[in-house]
């Protein structure tokens, strides 16, 4: 199938395609002297696998990794560094957490407010809403104690 064919059939664009082959996730097949490229079945197959791993939140360096121990079935490998993602997204919803508390405090703020100063723009030119380094140790706290 031609490259066109396999986007479609991968659910992906031309342009996707080509960035993993530039990445080293997806083999570039040769090109005859006269015609175009043809991808196989194994192709569409492998770019569901690394679209697949990218709705996990897994980077593309990661599905580099993931294809390797498919092609070596290393299951305890990808095991490990599944639960590291994992512990990667609990640490990020702590974080969503801890904005989220932040922010409905200015909001509750702001609905008692007086109306003539905004709690929320104060917040934000004091510096008093929750930084990022702030979320940071709540998460490593967490981590830390988990």
């Amino acid at each position: 199938m031609t490259i066109g064919k396999l986007a479609e059939a991968a659910g992906v664009n031309v342009e996707t395609i080509r960035y993993y082959q530039r990445r080293g996730l997806l083999e570039e097949p040769a090109k005859p002297l006269y015609g175009q490229r043809r991808y196989s079945l194994e192709q569409v197959k492998r770019v569901r696998f690394i679209k697949r791993a990218q709705a996990l939140g897994f980077t593309l360096a990661e599905v580099g990794q993931l294809l390797l121990l498919n092609e070596a079935r290393s299951c305890e490998t990808a095991r490990a560094l599944a639960a590291h993602k994992l512990g990667l997204i609990d640490d990020k919803l702590a974080d969503l957490r801890a904005v989220r508390t932040a922010l409905n405090k200015l909001v509750r703020q702001c609905d008692a407010g007086n109306g003539a100063e905004c709690p929320i723009i104060d917040a934000l030119v004091d510096g008093y809403v929750l930084d990022r380094t702030t979320v940071r140790t709540t998460s490593k706290a967490r981590k830390d104690r988990g």
